[in-house]
């Protein structure tokens, strides 16, 4: 399986860099003041690819680790629940009837 999955991003990676030969051109990007860029086309598609990852990964990972907070506390007030509890003491005089209600501590 470990070598199914190194060919398969083998076989990505000699695709990626087939399409990047291919594409080898210079773009000119418009920016402020009359200025002109010129970028290298795979350049410009790895940076855009980017900007569109970069934000929703992060908003993934937010979301992951509020949630593992979230199990963790209720994990917590859970073994808090099954914690046995102890019986309740009672102390009486020889002599003396004793009642216990069932319930309270």
């Amino acid at each position: 399986m470990q070598f199914l999955k190194i060919l398969f991003w083998c076989l990505l990676a000699f695709i990626a860099a087939v399409a990047t030969i291919g594409n080898w051109t210079t773009v000119p990007i418009k920016l402020w003041g009359g200025l002109i860029a010129d970028v290298n086309l795979p350049l410009l598609l790895l940076v855009t690819f980017l900007l569109g990852l970069v934000p929703t990964m992060l908003y993934n990972h937010a979301i992951r680790w509020r949630l593992r907070q979230r199990l963790a506390t209720c994990e917590r007030q859970l073994a808090e629940l099954r914690m046995p509890r102890p019986e309740p003491v009672v102390v009486a005089t020889p002599g003396e009837p004793v009642t216990v209600t069932p319930g309270i501590v």
